[in-house]
This record gives structure tokens, C-alpha cells and sequence, in this order.
């Protein structure tokens, strides 16, 4: 059997299926651009599981020559994850349908594991014509407009209907309970790490160095996508009241999105853009985590994000809202400080705290380490998803 592979070139390649009694999983999610969080999770699962009797791929609907997409292709290489393309024109492009249904059949896909609205629906479909064993994991239902409130509406109606449901944070678990999802069926497995891909391999005054920023202002950063659930806006009006205060600071945000004129034009009003930076997308973040003096997650809606993971992997103190799955990673005065969303005040008094206190800032710093190596790393949890696997095909 032979399985037509994206290389990161673009170019497809044959390749050997292994034998057809190896469980093969296939992760599916629809993505525009360079995707987030949720494909760090997807990218880096595959070379957990070779050794454990599973052969993974991943499939990607997305638009037709969407640049972005070759950003995923380098990631996936990077990664060691078999990724396959299949070009989605829209809702009504039925030719999706018909391209999973041939990789089904030509991969001898045993789970489907979803990952969102629409590749939750094609599961159940697809099941009708191969038969699939059915995962998902919710990754969280944070932005909120007209199509993304359809969108959670439809994966919430498919949830019931999947036999595992595993859920990144205890708040999102309830949430899926609510719509239907037998308790048994319905799993807690948080994000997590991959510890060795995030150390940190230069110190803060090299890093500073390396960006070009001066050795002694204190610097704020952030990462996320521009859009109103992450709060940025408070962020940046924190950022100006620290600086009203006399801290010499600056502040920095790494992503795109839909706020970026509205957050460029605060910036302006503000009079700060000699100290506060949109950054726009970069693809390696790694230098810039490094050289932060605090991280400030400052979302009014999340799951349990990924770059909170990545900040305290990197060994950055860390300043987040106390929203869904962050307290479950946070514990306040120890290996973070938590604050209300929407406070700003509370922001700004936090972020001052730790950039004030050196002792505070290097106590943070070991504890938050501490915890992702204890706690949230992936080869712990891809051990959790591999069980789930087994129990689902009976190899227990």
C-alpha cells in the first residue's frame, strides 16, 4: 500500500505503508496561516509514538496556496511529523470529503483524531464508509464572533457522539460534559512541553543583546494572536502606567491578527512606541522568550495556552490571568502570580512587583521550570494518549 506524503518542498513522495495491523492514527484540523497552539500539540505527537506500536500523520485542511501553510511544512519537518495537505475551498468543497475518504482507505487509518469543528463533522461522516474509531481533543472555544460561535456550536453537537473526548483543561472538561459526553468518555490531558526543544541556551543580558535592547530596561513580552480574548489592550495600558511610574520598561507582543490596527492606534495615542513593539509573526521566539524579565499573559478567555508552557519552560517569571486551565498550571506566589481578568490594575501591579524584585524574579524563574519538568511534559502526557489509544482498541 503506498501513501503519497507532503515533503516540506511541497512535492509528494511514495512511501511504504507498515504493516496493516500497526493502529494508525490520523490527526486532522482545518488551519489558516502558520496555525497556533493547538498545532505544536499535533506537530510534535508522531515521534512520541514510534516506539509504541502507533504510526501517525497529519492531515491539514487549508486554503489553496495559503503562504502560510509552508511555515507548518517546516515545522512538521522539524518535528519529525508526517504531514499531509488537503486543499479546502470553503464549507461547501466537497472534494474534502472525498480526499480523507482516500486517505483513509489508502493509509488504513484506524483512529481519527479531530481536532476542531469541521474535522469533528468529517469524522462522523467518513465513519459511515471506513471504519474509524473516533478521538478528539477541545483545545478551547476562546474567540468569539458570528462564524466561531457557529463553528464551537457544531463541534459541541458532534462531542457525544465521539468515544474519547479529551479535554486540555478541567473547565473545558464540564463544558463538554454539559453538551452530552458520557463522563467515562470525556478525558483530562493538559498540554505540555517537549522539555529538551524548550531550554534555555542563552541568559537574559546575552538575549537582551542579541535583540539589540538595552542591557538594563526590564522587558515585558507576550505572545499570542492580535484578537480581543487575549487582552492585549490591557497589556499595552499596564506597559503606559509602569512607565508613568518611572520604571524604565518596554514592552513586546509577537503575533498577528484582526486587533493590530486597533492595538497600533492605543499604542500611538499612548505615545509609546519607543518602548512598545508589535513584533508581527516570527517563526523562532525562542531568543525573544529569553530575554524577557516577565511574561504577562493577560487573556480574558483561553484553555490552558501553550506559551505560558513555553515561558515557564524557558525559565521567564510569569504574570497571568486567573482564566479556565491557567490556575491548574499557576500556582499563585509560587511558581507565578495570578490576577482577575480585565483588571488593570492588578496588572500593572503584578508586573511591577516581579520587575521590581530580583529575588522574586529568580525564585519564579526555578520554580516555573520546576513544574513543566514535573508536571506538563510531553512525553508524560503522550504516555496519557497513548493509554487512551489502548484502551480504546482493547490492547491493555
Amino acid at each position: 500500500m503506498e501513501a503519497m506524503l507532503v515533503k516540506p518542498s511541497g512535492q509528494a513522495v511514495k512511501r511504504r505503508s507498515r504493516c496493516q495491523d500497526q493502529p494508525v492514527v490520523l490527526h486532522t484540523r482545518v488551519v489558516t496561516g502558520s496555525g497556533g497552539g493547538p498545532d505544536k500539540t499535533i506537530l510534535h505527537s508522531p515521534r512520541f509514538v514510534v516506539n509504541a506500536g502507533y504510526r501517525m500523520l497529519c492531515a491539514y485542511m487549508h486554503p489553496p496556496g495559503d503562504a502560510g501553510f509552508e511555515e507548518l511544512r517546516r515545522k512538521a519537518e522539524l518535528w519529525q511529523a508526517p504531514l499531509l495537505s488537503v486543499p479546502d475551498r470553503g464549507p461547501w468543497d466537497y472534494r474534502v470529503i472525498t480526499q480523507f475518504l482516500e486517505i483513509c482507505r489508502r493509509e488504513r487509518v484506524t483512529i481519527w483524531h479531530g481536532h476542531d469543528y469541521k474535522s469533528n463533522a468529517l469524522g462522523l461522516l467518513l465513519r459511515m464508509f471506513w471504519p474509524l474509531r473516533l478521538v478528539t481533543t477541545v483545545h478551547g472555544w476562546g474567540v468569539q464572533t458570528g462564524r466561531a460561535t457557529l463553528y464551537y456550536k457544531i463541534e459541541r453537537l458532534c462531542l457525544p457522539y465521539f468515544e474519547r473526548v479529551i479535554c486540555v483543561s478541567n473547565d473545558l472538561r464540564e463544558q463538554c460534559l454539559a453538551c452530552g459526553v458520557p463522563e467515562d468518555r470525556c478525558l483530562l490531558v493538559q498540554n505540555a512541553i517537549d522539555t529538551q526543544e524548550y531550554s534555555r541556551t542563552l541568559d537574559i543580558s546575552q538575549a537582551k543583546q542579541a535583540l539589540q535592547i538595552p542591557s538594563n530596561r526590564l522587558l515585558i513580552g507576550a505572545v499570542g494572536r492580535l484578537s480581543a480574548e487575549k487582552g492585549f489592550d490591557l497589556l499595552i495600558r499596564s506597559t503606559d502606567r509602569l512607565l508613568q511610574r518611572g520604571l524604565d520598561a518596554g514592552l513586546v507582543i509577537v503575533g498577528e491578527g484582526p486587533e493590530r490596527p486597533a492595538l497600533e492606534k492605543l499604542i500611538a495615542e499612548l505615545d509609546r512606541a519607543d518602548r512598545i513593539c508589535l513584533l508581527g509573526y516570527r517563526s523562532d521566539i525562542r531568543g525573544i522568550y529569553e530575554a524577557m524579565d516577565v511574561y504577562a499573559l493577560s487573556s480574558i478567555r483561553e484553555g490552558l495556552p501553550n506559551v505560558l508552557l513555553e515561558a515557564m519552560a524557558l525559565e521567564v517569571p510569569v504574570v497571568a490571568t486567573r482564566v479556565a486551565g491557567v490556575p491548574q498550571l499557576v500556582d499563585d506566589e509560587e511558581n507565578g502570580l495570578l490576577i482577575d481578568g480585565e483588571s488593570v490594575e492588578q496588572l500593572t501591579n503584578a508586573l511591577a512587583r516581579i520587575l521590581q524584585d530580583d529575588d522574586l524574579r529568580e525564585k519564579l524563574r526555578r520554580a516555573g521550570r520546576g513544574t513543566i519538568e514535573a508536571r506538563f511534559s510531553f512525553e508524560q502526557r503522550m504516555q496519557k494518549i497513548r493509554t487512551i489509544y489502548d484502551e480504546l482498541l482493547g490492547q491493555l
